[in-house]
């Protein structure tokens, strides 16, 4: 009967997931191509109520970096603004944010040769920094891949100065003010392409596809350091097929990637996990099914729901954008969700979610040109149900708040996992703050929890700027996490 009962709301879950789908909306309305990056980058990213897009448009004669935002969670937008001119061809851009802070990448032609260039906003993309130019080698460099934790700022592209194209790293410590030198991550004979980064805490993941062994196959690297220092590579696939293009996110311990790939002869999309910050992986699985070519994945996690926007269709059909969801880290799949439904190209989707709005954007050709396209869920996650284990949270954690830095307020998230040891009972969960000395500030929760995802706003109007600790306790469980007050 319970089997029965979990399969029942699977479904209604699945139902009421895909009517909070919202209409497409169209974000550009100009002559020029307006184009968004491959999967390796993402071209959309949120922070508490404001979502940040960027793309490349040649509305006047040249490419050039554009960009949009909504301060409402993706309800509307403000007008579009461009963040280059140059006259120079740039492409490829990528985008992350952290609390105010927006970061930008690309490639750019502005010197004659393909280099990686930076901007900085510190007030939610009301106002950029200069441009800073990151590479200066003689060689291109192409396809940079963007991700942010607190004031530490990733980024990975490839490059030809060996030879033949190899993967480099970048970082700063200070929100892009000033750059450590270049890191080489990979070194083998053969060409290296398409990286995509993802960090959370110390732990930065790199994730790319090469031919070292006579195919396109997907490589893993990682340094548990912020970047310091990097383990070997970790080879992740193992087939005759082609393996390409892979994208990644990690949330706690578990790292998300998928690609896509045609080892059973036509291209579908792949997934593996780790679920203790990459040292072990878990076999890959296959989530589509379709006859048609499946490409370029994108992929983002909120806890333990793991969301993945991709492009079907084989030509000459239309491609169209589709998703599929994982509420349980990835351990089981939901049905595939067809997102568009146009007389022209969908293509090239990203991804990106704040709480449990889902924002997806990608370029469409319905209008006779490459225009820009946005949809969003709003119940993007579903919380847990009583006594019904297909959503329940499998493992305990404690999420980074949010935003942060924060001024007043903040979110903290926390999941309770079903407990065979307590099948009849809740735990005991102590949530509190304390200061740098060690001294509790505030208890915000101290009361026994049923299995099930929680969320609880801070408050610090009363504090004064600095550092604060907040400390999950819940059975055996304890988890500490810091967080920046800054008014």
């Amino acid at each position: 009967m319970k089997k029965v009962l979990c399969a029942l709301l699977a479904c209604v879950f699945a139902n009421i997931s895909q009517a909070q789908w919202q209409p497409d909306l169209r974000l550009t309305n100009d002559p020029g191509w307006s184009t968004t990056s491959f999967n390796n980058a993402w071209c959309v990213a949120s922070s508490g109520d404001f979502v940040h897009v960027i793309w490349s448009d040649d509305r006047d004669g040249s490419k050039e970096i554009f960009y949009k935002r909504s301060t409402d969670g993706g309800s509307s937008w403000q007008a579009d603004e461009q963040l280059t001119n140059t006259n120079a061809s740039m492409d490829f851009p990528s985008i992350a944010a952290y609390g105010s802070d927006v970061y930008a990448v690309w490639f750019d032609n502005r010197d004659f040769n393909k280099d990686i260039y930076f901007k900085h906003s510190s007030d939610n993309g009301l106002t950029w920094d200069a441009d800073v130019q990151l590479t200066t080698d003689a060689a291109q460099s192409v396809y940079p891949s963007l991700s942010v934790y607190e004031s530490l700022v990733n980024v990975v592209w490839g490059e030809g100065r060996d030879g033949n194209w190899e993967i480099y790293y970048k970082r700063s410590t200070n929100k892009g003010i000033t750059w450590d030198p270049d890191t080489r991550l990979t070194n083998n004979s053969s060409d290296s392409f398409n990286p995509s980064v993802s960090v959370t805490g110390s732990n930065v993941n790199v994730v790319w596809y090469d031919f070292r062994n006579g195919n396109g196959e997907i490589y893993y690297k990682r340094s548990s350091d912020s970047g310091v220092n990097w383990e070997p590579d970790i080879r992740l696939t193992n087939n005759s097929g082609s393996s390409i293009a892979p994208s990644i996110s990690v949330s706690n311990s578990y790292v998300h990637i998928v690609w896509y790939d045609d080892s059973d002869g036509n291209f579908k999309i792949y997934y593996v996990r780790s679920t203790d910050t990459g040292i072990n992986w878990d076999q890959d699985t296959c989530i589509t099914y379709s006859l048609n070519f499946s490409y370029i994945p994108s992929i983002t996690v909120s806890g333990s729901a793991v969301h993945v926007v991709w492009a079907s269709g084989d030509p000459p059909l239309n491609r169209e954008i589709y998703y599929k969801r994982s509420t349980d880290e990835g351990a089981s799949w939901e049905q595939e969700i067809r997102l568009t439904n146009a007389t022209a190209e969908s293509w090239h989707p990203s991804v990106s979610i704040t709480d449990s709005i889902l924002h997806v954007v990608w370029r469409d050709g319905r209008d006779g040109n490459y225009e820009i396209y946005y949809k969003r869920n709003t119940n993007a996650n579903i919380s847990a149900v009583e006594d019904d284990q297909t959503y329940i949270p499998r493992h305990f954690s404690l999420e980074q708040n949010y935003p942060n830095p924060f001024n007043p307020s903040t979110k903290i998230k926390y999941s309770i996992p079903f407990v065979e040891t307590h099948r009849d009972a809740s735990l005991l969960v102590t949530l509190k703050v304390y200061d740098v000395l060690g001294n509790e500030i505030e208890t915000l929760v101290n009361e026994e929890k049923p299995a099930g995802n929680y969320e609880i706003t801070w408050n610090a109007v009363n504090l004064p700027s600095g550092v604060y600790f907040y400390q999950l306790k819940a059975g055996d469980f304890i988890k500490t996490k810091k967080m920046i007050l800054l008014k």
